[in-house]
């Protein structure tokens, strides 16, 4: 049974992600770091209510398996991610999925586990080895993983931009794990900062956990109705990032991700840099990264790191790698990280005067996402019949089936159709000067392959 998907292990909490999975997973995971030499894995959790119970039953399985573990508590993935540098670690979150869902996903050594790492604690999982014998079972003790990554953060942003005495900053923390990290490292910086939603709660009731233009609509208008220059929305789990400016318009992800990696490209000291991202990710992209002098290549979702270590096995700098929100540092280290980027933003926007200043290189084209529903178990036969048809009403354009169906003309529009990896969905990722046109006759042909028999 294939139970990760593109992060992780995630599900409802009842019923897929239990207490049994997590004991089981944990066992697994320590089996797998004893083989490895790995003498203690760290746990974190993110604010969901059934978070201390999963990592509990996680726990009990690591040490049974005859590993120490660190519990860090109530932490931001990105802060997890950092201290398990050097070892394994154990993150239990689902992101920016509802209260009642939960999940598990692991690291080795600042980055998450690759597809076969994941493959093994499956088969490990299958396999249920047992406990090890009961003089070998590992021990347990708190440790405080926040102050070395809040610090870590702080130095790392220090190295690029302007200092931001005086720049004025709200962030909306969703009620999520971010409140213990973002204002402060900000604060550090020398941001005036108004943090919202900053006390953690797993029912998320300020707004649902996933940062978006429609879910931060409260917070758009208190950024534009107030003297802030600029405002961060963040998931449950800090990964995430929402840029506002001061206006209360949301900065489209695709540009943030351009004006990053433009920057990363230009600090470069090797030439022909690399961006890896995505191919649901913007042409804007490779414009901005071209100008900077670096080269852009596109993964699968949810492969990030995949591709930034195919990258480096080929002697090659990957300078900056993300998908749409969510950004991965290298400078900084291996794992995404929403915190990092508030904080390196907020300084290269200090520098510009603005960040529309900082964004204005962007050549912003129409983009625009839809979706069409889909079970899970219709996704493959699916997305054969759409890249059959999409070939077929889109005769002129280039086509590459790597990640999903991308569709490319010749004056830079692009569509891609891709099945979600977390959701019974089909997604569609639109970008031209035309693209209502695109998009609706690419819906056309997409629900038409979906409701086929």
């Amino acid at each position: 049974m294939d139970r990760f998907g593109t992060a992780g292990i995630r599900g409802d909490a009842t019923d897929v992600v239990t207490p049994e999975l997590a004991l089981a997973v944990g066992r697994a995971v320590g089996h797998e770091a004893r083989r490895a030499g790995v003498g203690n894995v760290v746990v974190g959790r993110d604010g969901r209510l059934t978070g201390t119970g999963l990592a509990d039953a996680t726990t009990a399985g690591l040490v049974s398996a005859g590993v120490d573990v660190r519990r860090a508590g109530e932490v931001p993935t990105p802060a997890l991610a950092f201290s398990s540098r050097g070892r394994l670690g154990v993150m239990l979150t689902a992101s920016h999925n509802p209260p009642g869902d939960n999940g598990i996903k692991l690291f080795t050594d600042g980055v998450e586990f690759d597809a076969a790492a994941e493959r093994r604690v499956e088969a490990g999982v299958e396999a249920d080895e047992g406990p090890t014998r009961w003089d070998a079972w590992g021990r347990v003790e708190s440790v405080d993983v926040l102050g070395d990554y809040r610090t870590a953060v702080v130095d790392y942003a220090k190295g690029y931009g302007a200092d931001l005495d005086g720049l004025s900053v709200a962030v909306d923390c969703g009620n999520g794990t971010a409140a213990y990290a973002t204002p402060a490292v900000l604060e550090s910086l020398g941001v005036e900062v108004t943090a919202l939603q900053a006390n953690v709660d797993g029912h998320f009731p300020a707004r649902p956990s996933k940062p978006t233009p429609e879910t931060l609509s409260a917070f758009r208008a208190f950024v534009a109705d107030g003297p802030y220059e600029l405002g961060f929305g963040h998931d449950g789990d800090a990964d995430r990032i929402v840029v506002v400016d001061g206006d209360g318009a949301v900065v489209h992800e695709d540009t943030v991700l351009a004006v990053l990696a433009e920057r990363y490209v230009a600090d470069a000291d090797v030439p022909n840099p690399v961006v890896v991202t995505t191919p649901n990710a913007s042409a804007r992209i490779d414009e901005r990264v071209e100008v900077a002098g670096g080269e852009t290549t596109r993964v699968a979702l949810g492969s990030l790191h995949e591709g930034i270590a195919t990258v480096r096995a080929a002697g090659r700098e990957v300078a900056f790698a993300a998908e749409p929100w969510k950004h991965v540092h290298p400078g900084l280290g291996g794992w995404i990280d929403g915190v990092a980027s508030a904080a390196v933003l907020a300084r290269l926007v200090a520098e510009a005067g603005g960040i529309r200043a900082l964004a204005a290189p962007v050549n912003e084209r129409p983009y625009r996402k839809d979706q069409v529903a889909c079970p899970d178990d219709r996704k493959a036969r699916a997305m054969a019949r759409v890249e059959s048809m999409l070939v077929e009403a889109f005769p002129d354009a280039a086509v590459d089936t790597t990640h999903g169906v991308r569709l490319e003309w010749p004056d830079g529009s692009w569509l891609l159709v891709r099945p979600s990896g977390t959701e019974p969905l089909v997604r569609l990722y639109v970008e031209g000067d035309d693209v209502d046109a695109l998009v609706d006759a690419a819906r056309d042909v997409v629900e038409e392959a979906v409701s086929e028999d």
